[in-house]
């Protein structure tokens, strides 16, 4: 079989080295891939978003089974234009990736369906919010409408930041379109879990929990990152717990997407908050999280291939979804400076097992070296029957990643050790 998978960064290397283990995949294809996903599969110079041409390598390239991966082109509708042209996809047609592309969209239907989530506001018009913040509680979240590279959100402790953040996104255009309509959201206290989960629009089988480290900083401290690191299972999310999500959140979600005629097929994010009221939903993503990818499918048993398939075929309830009982931890390496300003273009060295561990987010190849090319460079990741053990490993291991200025957080995991503890 020959697959193609569009995305280039360290959710897409964990997908490709992932369903590298199918016996029948014969080739893999990355649009556009970076240096490093190159020792695992043939990079092809295509954007992610690029449409028109992705259709067109796959057709001419007769690829058999095709993942999209990032949010853009799903929003876009990279899968409805791959299935006009007769090539199955893993992921949602963009009547359903909407569940991501719009904020507005999201809170409206869990509002209409009684799904548990925050308290919120909809504007479309600047002095409107600004009014309503006169008298909102704080702190208070606000949220571009749009897709905005992860960094939409902005927890407000104060009035004025509150204001600043309003005036950022609606006047001074700072997420472009994404912010023109904002979110002004209740904001929720408790534990944060991360949950994949795979669907074919009639059954969900969620994958293993995860606990992600958004701030740069150690002690959760600075700027919001795409992610620092991650651990599963999170300890915080218990069997009971599950057994609530699944029943108040997980399935009336897919339920009213199928109401609504938005039928989603694919991986589903839920982003909960486990507050002393029970779960509730802060965001729903329409693909794989990143990085909770590099600790969820290196857990996963059963072959990533068959699965993603069984969610096109419809047939995910005949299909085994298991987890190994144990746990995983990912560190990421990061560019000094990131996530404002950063230099490019330092050569990478790996020790042979930290290469066999780690995932590549940010490098390209220059003269048959590879460099840093981006803010988050790598995630490491390691497997241990304990936590401690492989938070342990996975440090370990990320020692054997080297470049100039990289930098880690030094507490991965330490919250979730507490929480064992």
């Amino acid at each position: 079989m020959k697959i193609m998978v569009v995305g280039g960064g360290g959710r897409e290397h964990a997908i490709i080295k992932k369903i590298k283990e199918n016996k029948d995949v014969t080739e893999i294809f990355a649009l556009p891939g970076n240096g490093g996903i190159a020792a695992d599969a043939t990079c092809v110079d295509i954007g992610a978003t690029d449409i028109e041409r992705i259709v067109s390598f796959a057709v001419e390239n007769k690829i058999d089974y095709a993942v999209v991966a990032p949010d853009d082109p799903l929003v876009l509708g990279c899968v409805d234009a791959l299935e006009k042209k007769g090539i199955p996809c893993f992921g949602p047609r963009a009547n359903a990736a909407i569940i991501e592309g719009s904020k507005v969209f999201s809170k409206n239907l869990m509002k209409k369906y009684g799904i548990p989530t925050a308290t919120y506001e909809v504007f479309e018009n600047m002095e409107v919010a600004l009014n309503y913040l006169e008298t909102a509680p704080i702190p208070t979240v606000i949220k571009a409408d749009g897709l905005a590279l992860g960094k939409g959100v902005i927890i407000a402790q104060t009035r004025d930041e509150a204001k600043t953040a309003v005036r950022d996104m609606m006047e001074g255009g700072i997420f472009g379109k994404s912010g023109s309509r904002v979110v002004v959201e209740e904001f929720l206290t408790g534990p944060e879990v991360s949950v994949l989960a795979f669907t074919d629009g009639k059954v969900v089988k969620p994958m293993v929990s995860s606990m992600d480290h958004k701030r740069i900083g150690d002690n959760d401290t600075g700027l919001n990152t795409g992610g620092m690191g991650t651990v599963a299972p999170n300890p915080y999310y218990t069997k009971k717990i599950a057994d609530e999500c699944m029943e108040t959140i997980f399935l009336p979600t897919i339920n009213a997407m199928n109401k609504e005629g938005r039928t989603f097929k694919g991986c589903l994010y839920f982003g909960l908050m486990l507050t002393p009221n029970g779960p509730k939903v802060i965001e729903y993503n329409c693909r794989f999280g990143d990085p909770e990818t590099q600790v969820v499918l290196p857990l996963l048993e059963s072959d990533l291939l068959t699965v993603m398939m069984a969610t096109t075929n419809g047939t995910l309830s005949d299909t085994e979804v298991k987890f190994a009982d144990k746990h995983a931890c990912c560190v990421i390496l990061a560019s000094n400076g990131y996530p404002t300003a950063y230099k490019k273009g330092f050569e990478m060295t790996f020790t042979e097992e930290a290469l066999k561990a780690t995932y590549v987010a940010g490098a390209k190849l220059e003269n048959g070296k590879l460099v840093t090319a981006g803010g988050r460079v790598t995630g490491t990741t390691a497997i241990a029957d304990s936590l401690e053990e492989a938070i342990k490993e996975a440090y370990r291991l990320s020692d054997g990643v080297k470049f100039e200025g990289a930098y880690r957080r030094t507490d991965i995991g330490k919250r979730a050790l507490d929480a064992l503890n």
